[in-house]
Formats: structure tokens, C-alpha cells, sequence
């Protein structure tokens, strides 16, 4: 085979080196965008992990406590329990600090026992400057920060940084780093941060070394575990970070495949042209010996060979995205998951094996029918080059039987959270719908009636009794088509939802807050009575205020927003997704976005207890279900009295103002700035955003998000395209003995170019209606399964006629157009030639 390789699929290479560097390409591309989204993920939660492990230590036994924190009492009686050797305590905030320019940067705070913490949590123990004190890890105004931290804070030198508490901001004196990686952290005193933070008293986590063969299970039955705090699982750090961008990674994956798929077809349309033009070179061989067998092993191993070349190049490109995106932009891909990680590139051996054998599966996959139609030809008929090979002509049934499949896909369940078995029925509707393409083709142009002239005669009429020909001429433009339509209707139809659903959320005419969410809720908050003396500025006809809470309902899954506001009428303050149910008497009313439900099992009808922030629980009934397109993990509305009354708790984050129609916007912020210092809070904190800005920066924020979808749109299309041109070229140039016999019949050049585009046109229509049909299947289980399984979100599915008429119109046009200059090269002469061969 290698000979063969060496001395005839070579100079075919040579020959026509541009075409096959297309195909190449086209795997290469697959491949690199697949492999590089894995290697930055994968980068990330290494990093992000091993950050995680830095802070949470090497614990033989870690209790956690609420977000509010537990008795330190606690904590004597765990260091004096049988069985343990050192314990040591915690205190941890999310908060905000300050660079050089003022701006925010998030940043996680940690307060620890320096006496104790290198023997659990060697990443924490303070490593002082050149200089510096050396009772500096325990003074309390002596911060230690990580390398993304002393980055953003402390790049120049500083030695003093900002760090916004709960009674406003505070220096801190920067004293040396810590070894702990990921996001900015910055490790204090134990009492400092517990003064700092409103904790004197109170601990966060305590993490236990057992003693040299200690029983675990004695020890923890010895503690007395106070309201709130539990036993946190060993990898239960790592699963919650996983938990937290599975779905958004393994879309994207899927997403970056998407060019991979498009590449098969691509090999598909090359191979099927170089088999058709070397028809006559395979049946010598066939005559000289070469079996059936080994004609579809040459092909087949061409096809290997494209696609382990292009496969090794894409892995090789992959690596260079890879590094280049995580220098330039850090770990996180868009998705906000991993802010403020720059994790280092980490080469997977396994995941370059998986995503080179994808590449090269893609390749085989495209080579199959052509390799086929070698193995099938008839070498007596092709040396006079009356053969034309063609595809498997039964394929109908197997493509209803995989269309059916896809049917059933979509209706099962997530597999761990991620729609698996969905993209299976993508998948099988993309290839049924592809097998079912000669069917299709005939069942449209059997309505077709006969036309009156001879060109429009000869060009239907082929195309009727060539149909099996249409799955090479038009595959390409169904998978392609069908891919695009898909996309513009998940698009369009997201884009739609979200639009109505922030018209929806978005009721007042001017919006201020604190923190930008819940992590930094705890310590960043506006006065209470703000709301209250706003009404006094004029124009001021309403004011609303809410509080954001971070919850956790599941310690493996990311908190959920517990948002405590004035609800009124639920059914115009919140933008629900079904019926309200009635409530029982004394029950207090909650309402869970579809995250909550599809998370926690939280249907209307059902009651839901949440933790606060001491450890306590309550109980609500959950009335109603809204769509929340902010928080993919799942938020909960009660009311902002019941909050206050379970709680105690009345801070605020948030403010809504309602204006008079003659109130300037400007005024209404500086009054309000001017009331706020009044109260001692620092006025610079706040920020303002009217609806209109908000709309905009989140439309933005959404369009940017899916602009690659419109990449692929265009790739796949030129995909198809190319594949058009690459099997009208085949075809062409297997039926020079038709043209020339055409031309002895009086036919004219541009006559048998037009029979041609008109088989062009035929066809490309045929296939972009099928792959319309197509896409707009593949967009409902996009739109209705995928998106609900993925990010636990629904949205009605809108279908934008307008665009799609667009998009099905340009493929028809560029389609003829295609296949009628494809066929120019090889219609003249050549073919008057091409009949004398055989007299």
C-alpha cells in the first residue's frame, strides 16, 4: 500500500497540490479549535483546582461553616478532640480592592493562624519581603498576595492597598506573597481579618490533621457539629469548580466540532473529484490486477493520510491558540467562569490522541463513498469512460431509521448535567437527513412538470434520473445549510428572549448598586435608609431596593442568588414561565428561576428550604417559576419583608428609581451620590445605569458571545460550496462523452453550460430546501433541549423568514453559480475529443 501511496496518489498530490491542501485545511482547522478549547479549559481547571487545593489545604477533615460563620468556640473543642494532631482556622470573604486607577478587581481574602497553616495549607503561609518585620505574618494590618493579585495591586510597588470591607474601605500594608495560584488572593491575620470582616468571634472553616493512626470516623462522632457546619468531602472543591463550566465547556467543544463535521464533507467532495478523474487510471490498475479491495483501501488510506497530516498540523496549531489565548487572555473563554486566572499552558497527551483520531475519523468518513465508488468500478466500461460510479442507492430507509433515532435522542434525559444524548440527535439528523438526500431529490422533481424546451428538458430529466449524483453535489450544501439555519434560529431566538425578558426586568428609569453580584454582597452594600431619603430628591416618584445573597443549596454546585426584593404582582414584576399556584395559609412565597427547578427539583407547588447566612434554615413555598437569563445556576426570589423578618438581615445592594418624566438623570445621581456620603458611605462605590444602557451593554455582551456562530456559518457554507464545485467538476469531467455527443448533435458551448447550470440550480435548490427543513429540525432540539439542558433556561423559538429566505436564496445563486463555472474548464473541445476515443 505504501508503494502505491508513493506512486500514485503522489503525483495526483503534485499535481493538484491546492486542492488538497483544502481538505487538509479544512481537518486542520477542525481540528486545532477542538484541541485548543480543551487544552485552555483543561489549563484552567488545573489551575483554578490547584488553587482550591492551595487555599483549602491538605485536611485529613475540613469543617465548613455558613458564609456568616460559626462560634470559634468551636474551634477549642475540635484542637482538643481525640485523635487530632493540629487544627487550624479559617476566615474567608469575597471582596473587592482597588488598583492604581480605582477600578474593582475581585478579590478573595483568607485569615489564617500563621503558627498552624504551613502544616495543612503550605500554599497560605506568608513569605515576607526582603526587610520586613518578622512578626509581619501576624500583624493584622499586613496583607500577603498571590501572583494575580500583587499583578493587579500591586504591579508597581505599591505597598499599601484598598480592600473594601463591610464599614467601607481599609488600607493594608502589603508585607510579601503567598505560593497559592488562581484568581487574586490576598492571606491576613486570623484577627485581622475577622475585625475586618464583622467576624470577631466567628470562623468560616476549620481543617483538622488526625494523628498518626487516629480513626476518622471516631473523631468526627467525638464533635458535637454546631448549627450550619458540616463535613466537606474531599474532592468536593474540585467537583464544584468542575460542576460550575461543564456545560459551557462541553458546548463550546461541540461547537468548535462543528468545523470538523464540515471538513468530512470537504474530504468527501475532494476525493470523489480525484476518483472521478482518475476513473480510467483505477480501472488499468483494475486490468493489471489490482483488486476491488485494494482500490477501496487506496482511497482510504489517502484519505488517512490527509487526515493524520492534517490532523498533526491541527494539533500542532492548537497548541499555539492554546498558549496564545491563555497569555493574552487568561483561562476563561468568555463564559465568565474563571475571572482573573492565567493559568500556564498544560499539554494533555490523552486529549491530543482523542482529538487526532477525530480528525483522522473525519477524513476516513469523508473518503468512504469515494472509496466505494473505485471499488465498484466496471474496468471494461470506465477504460472507454462509459462508467460513472455513483453512491449506494438504497440509503432512503437508513436514513429515516436514523432520522428516527435522532427523534428518540432527544427526548432523554442529560447525562451528568450535559446534553449528550442531544448532540447524538443532531448529529443523526444531520446524516439522515444527508442519506436521505437521493429520496428527497426525487420525491421534489416528481413534482416538477416537464418543460416545453429542450435545455430546461435535458437538465430536469437528468437530474431526475441522476439522483443518487445529487448526494455528491448537494450534500455539502445541506449539511452546510442546515448548520447555518440551525444557528440563525438558536441565535435569533435567544437573542429575541432575552430582549423581552430584560424589557421585563428592567421597569425603572434609573439603577445603582454596590456590587456587581452576590460574591462581593456581604461587604459591599449601600446604606439602608437610601431608598427612603431618595424619595426626597425631587423627581424622585419611587424607589425599590433589593438584596442579593449568595446561597447553598448543594455544596458540590455553585451558590444560588437569593434575591429579597418587593415582589407585588408577580405576574408583571417578574417574567414568569407558568401559572402561579395557590399558597396555604402562612406559608411564605418564593420564586425559583428554571435553574432551581431543573437543579434542585423545586417545582411550583413544592417547598424549598435555604440556608441564611448563620446556618439557620427556612422553609418557602415555592408559588412560581420565572426565566432568569443572568444567573445560569439558579436564583430565588422571596420578599424584602419576609427576608427581614426570617433574617434580620437589612442591608441592600441594589436600587431602583422611578423618575418624573421631567427629572434630569444627572441631578437625580448627584443628589443621591451627596446622600449617600452623608451617611459615611464612600459615594465613589456607587454606580449608576439607566435601562437603556444596561439593554445595550448586555445585547453587546450577548453579540460578542456568539459571534463565532456566525464564523462558522460562513465556513460552513464555503464548505458546501467548494464541495458544489468539486463534485459538478467530477461529474463534468466523467460525462465529456455526453458533451461531446451533445455538441455532434448540434448543441452549442453555452447551450451545454446552460443544461449544466441548470442541473445546478435543480439541485442546489433540492438541497437547499432539504437542508432548510433540515436546520430548522436541528434548531428546535437546539432551541427546546440543548439550551434547557445546558444552562437550564427555555425561550420561545423564533423564526427569522426574512434572514432565512436571505441565506436559502444566496446558496441557490451561489450554488448555480458555481456548478456552471466548474464546468467551463472541461466543456469544449475536450469533449469532441472525448467521443472520437471511441470510434
Amino acid at each position: 500500500m505504501i508503494e502505491l501511496l508513493r506512486r500514485l496518489s503522489w503525483p495526483e498530490l503534485r499535481h493538484h497540490p491546492w486542492r488538497n491542501v483544502a481538505a487538509l485545511v479544512a481537518v486542520m482547522l477542525g481540528v486545532a479549535l477542538a484541541f485548543s478549547v480543551h487544552l485552555i479549559n483543561a489549563s484552567a481547571l488545573a489551575e483554578f483546582g490547584a488553587a482550591v487545593r492551595a487555599v483549602n489545604g491538605e485536611a485529613d477533615i475540613d469543617l465548613v461553616g455558613p458564609r456568616a460563620g460559626f462560634d470559634e468556640s468551636f474551634y477549642a473543642e475540635v484542637a482538643a478532640a481525640p485523635g487530632v494532631a493540629l487544627a487550624s482556622p479559617v476566615v474567608e470573604a469575597d471582596t473587592y480592592a482597588f488598583d492604581a486607577a480605582g477600578a474593582r478587581v475581585p478579590l478573595r481574602v483568607v485569615g489564617v493562624d500563621a503558627f498552624v497553616v504551613a502544616a495543612i495549607a503550605p500554599g497560605l503561609l506568608a513569605r515576607p519581603r526582603d526587610g520586613a518585620d518578622r512578626f509581619a505574618a501576624i500583624d493584622p494590618d499586613a496583607v500577603f498576595l498571590n501572583a494575580a493579585a500583587a499583578q493587579r495591586l500591586s504591579s508597581k510597588g505599591e505597598t499599601t492597598i484598598e480592600i473594601q470591607t463591610a464599614s467601607g474601605r481599609i488600607k493594608a500594608r502589603v508585607a510579601g506573597s503567598v505560593a497559592a495560584g488562581g484568581p487574586p488572593l490576598a492571606v491576613i491575620d486570623i484577627a485581622g481579618a475577622q475585625q475586618a470582616f464583622d467576624r470577631t468571634g466567628r470562623l468560616n472553616r476549620i481543617e483538622v490533621r488526625l494523628a498518626p493512626g487516629a480513626d476518622r470516623a471516631a473523631t468526627l462522632a467525638s464533635l458535637r457539629l454546631p448549627e450550619g457546619v458540616r463535613v466537606a468531602a474531599s474532592d468536593e472543591a474540585g467537583e464544584r469548580v468542575s460542576n460550575v463550566s461543564r456545560a459551557y465547556r462541553v458546548n463550546l467543544t461541540v461547537l468548535s466540532l462543528v468545523a470538523m463535521f464540515t471538513g468530512a464533507f470537504l474530504v468527501f467532495s475532494i476525493l470523489a473529484l480525484a476518483v472521478a478523474q482518475r476513473q480510467q487510471q483505477f480501472a488499468l490498475l483494475a486490468v493489471l490486477g489490482l483488486s476491488a479491495r485494494q482500490r477501496l483501501g487506496l482511497v482510504l488510506a489517502e484519505s488517512a493520510l490527509l487526515g493524520t497530516v492534517g490532523a498533526l498540523l491541527g494539533l500542532a496549531l492548537g497548541t499555539a491558540l492554546a498558549a496564545t489565548a491563555l497569555r493574552l487572555f487568561g483561562g476563561d473563554l468568555g463564559g465568565g467562569y474563571f475571572p482573573g486566572v492565567r493559568p500556564a499552558l498544560r499539554l494533555d497527551l490523552a486529549g491530543a490522541a482523542l482529538y487526532g483520531a477525530l480528525g483522522i475519523v473525519a477524513a476516513l468518513v469523508g473518503g468512504w463513498l469515494p472509496a466505494r465508488s473505485a471499488q465498484r468500478i466496471a474496468p471494461a466500461q470506465a477504460l472507454k469512460g462509459l462508467a460513472v460510479s455513483s453512491p449506494e442507492r438504497h440509503s432512503l430507509g437508513i436514513g429515516v431509521a436514523v432520522l428516527v433515532l435522532g427523534v428518540a435522542f432527544a427526548l432523554m434525559p442529560p447525562i451528568r448535567g450535559v446534553p449528550l444524548a442531544a448532540y447524538l440527535s443532531v448529529a443523526c439528523l444531520l446524516v439522515g437527513g444527508i442519506a436521505c438526500v437521493p429520496g428527497g431529490v426525487g420525491a421534489i422533481l416528481s413534482t416538477v412538470a416537464e418543460p416545453r424546451h429542450a435545455l430546461p428538458l435535458l437538465a430536469v430529466e437528468r437530474a431526475r434520473h441522476e439522483r443518487a449524483s445529487a448526494t455528491i453535489a448537494v450534500a455539502g450544501v445541506v449539511a452546510s445549510l442546515a448548520l447555518s439555519v440551525a444557528l440563525t434560529v438558536m441565535v435569533a431566538s435567544f437573542r429575541d428572549a432575552v430582549t423581552r425578558w430584560l424589557d421585563v426586568v428592567l421597569p425603572a428609569d434609573l439603577y445603582l448598586r454596590a456590587a456587581s453580584g452576590p460574591a462581593g454582597g456581604d461587604v459591599a452594600t449601600l446604606p439602608s435608609d437610601l431608598p427612603s431619603r431618595a424619595l426626597g430628591i425631587a423627581g424622585v416618584d419611587r424607589a425599590e431596593a433589593q438584596r442579593v445573597v449568595a446561597i447553598t443549596l448543594d455544596p458540590t454546585r455553585p451558590p444560588v442568588s437569593l434575591i429579597a426584593r418587593t415582589v407585588g404582582d408577580p405576574a408583571t414584576s417578574l417574567p414568569l414561565a407558568g401559572d402561579l399556584v395557590d399558597m396555604p395559609q402562612g406559608a411564605i412565597a418564593a420564586y425559583v428561576s428554571e435553574a432551581v427547578v431543573a437543579l434542585y427539583g423545586a417545582a411550583p407547588g413544592s417547598t424549598l428550604s435555604l440556608p441564611l447566612p448563620d446556618g439557620r434554615r427556612f422553609d418557602v413555598f415555592v408559588r412560581g417559576v420565572w426565566r432568569d437569563y443572568a444567573r445560569q445556576f439558579g436564583a430565588v426570589v422571596v420578599d424584602a419583608r419576609d427576608w427581614r423578618r426570617i433574617s434580620g438581615d437589612a442591608r441592600i445592594n441594589d436600587i431602583a428609581l422611578w423618575l418624573a418624566p421631567s427629572a434630569a438623570t444627572s441631578a437625580v445621581e448627584r443628589e443621591v451620590r451627596v446622600l449617600a456620603a452623608a451617611s459615611g458611605y464612600d459615594a465613589a462605590l456607587i454606580e449608576f445605569a439607566a435601562p437603556r444602557e444596561i439593554r445595550a451593554a448586555s445585547l453587546r455582551i450577548f453579540d460578542r458571545s456568539f459571534a463565532v456562530t456566525y464564523w462558522l456559518q460562513a465556513v460552513a457554507i464555503a464548505i458546501g460550496l467548494f464541495g458544489v464545485a468539486a463534485s459538478f467538476s467530477a461529474q463534468v469531467l466523467a460525462r465529456r462523452k455526453e458533451f461531446g455527443l451533445l455538441v455532434h448533435l448540434g448543441l452549442t458551448r453555452a447551450q451545454i453550460l446552460a443544461v449544466v447550470a441548470g442541473e445546478g440550480l435543480l439541485w442546489t435548490t433540492v438541497g437547499a430546501a432539504l437542508g432548510l427543513a433540515l436546520g430548522l429540525a436541528v434548531s428546535v432540539v437546539l432551541v427546546k433541549v440543548v439550551n434547557p439542558q445546558s444552562f437550564h433556561w427555555t425561550m420561545e423559538l423564533l423564526l427569522p423568514w426574512l434572514r432565512l429566505g436571505a441565506l436559502f436564496a444566496a446558496v441557490v445563486v451561489a450554488g448555480t453559480v458555481t456548478a456552471y463555472m466548474s464546468a467551463r474548464r472541461a466543456v469544449g473541445r475536450q469533449s469532441v475529443l472525448a467521443v472520437k476515443e471511441d470510434w
